[in-house]
């Protein structure tokens, strides 16, 4: 239902510094053109003992861990504790949550990545919002531009919405697992809760609080099926 891919029901907006961005929006996509003036104002008033300023676009907590050999362009802004790893590309227009993870070779554009994030290993996000505590397991991408290069319509149930944009990757909600080498095509959404088989190519949106194993087989998680959440991540096929 085109209701379940409201920022309200994706995303917990006390969990990312750039909450003022999604206000008077109705869908997560919405922001991605706004993301590179929002840094450029935002960054402005992070305070300096708090935050590294580099080149004028580029703000850089002081408590982040950046390793020498990443290549950060702006605008951006990199998190309190968050950890930006070997070789890691962000190409700009970039905001990595608090306590974030951007791992070896992950290459970021056009982004907000709520705290507690992780793309840690060989991960391509682009023109792509990440809930809360949501996980891309090793290799799995965002697809950012229609194949045929028209652009993207988000489909649902009840409807579809044309935006206009001819870039537009994933949306994902709070504490999703996508698991390794899987392919999230333009325009997908997934919902809160949702863990993603590995290998898996998705399309259009995902129900909250389902466990997705292949186009047409998606199964409603049990309350029962977990006993914390620490083992949710037994579908993901993740690296840690």
């Amino acid at each position: 239902m085109l209701k379940d891919f409201t920022i309200s029901n994706l995303l917990d907006l006390n969990e990312t510094i750039a909450g003022e961005l999604f206000e008077g929006k109705t869908y997560p996509w919405e922001v991605l053109p706004e993301i590179g003036d929002f840094i450029l104002k935002l960054g402005k008033t992070l305070d300096p003992q708090e935050y590294d300023c580099k080149d004028g676009n580029i703000w850089i907590a002081k408590s982040a861990k950046v390793a020498p050999t990443a290549c950060i362009n702006g605008p951006a802004i990199i998190g309190k504790d968050a950890e930006v790893r070997h070789c890691a590309f962000i190409r700009g227009n970039a905001i990595v949550g608090e306590g974030a993870v951007v791992g070896n070779s992950t290459e970021l554009k056009n982004v907000v990545l709520f705290n507690k994030v992780q793309v840690p290993h060989y991960n391509y996000v682009g023109d792509s919002i990440l809930g809360y505590k949501s996980h891309m397991g090793a290799g799995s991408i965002t697809s950012n531009v229609k194949s045929d290069k028209l652009l993207v319509e988000i489909h649902a149930e009840d409807g579809k919405i044309k935006t206009g944009r001819k870039k537009i990757g994933a949306m994902l909600g709070d504490n999703v697992e996508v698991g390794c080498g899987s392919i999230l095509n333009p325009g997908s959404i997934i919902g809160r809760g949702t863990n993603i088989y590995p290998l898996s190519s998705v399309r259009g949106g995902v129900d909250a609080n389902s466990i997705y194993k292949k186009q047409g087989e998606v199964a409603k998680k049990e309350e029962s099926c977990f006993a914390s959440e620490s083992q949710i991540p037994i579908f993901t096929g993740s690296l840690h």
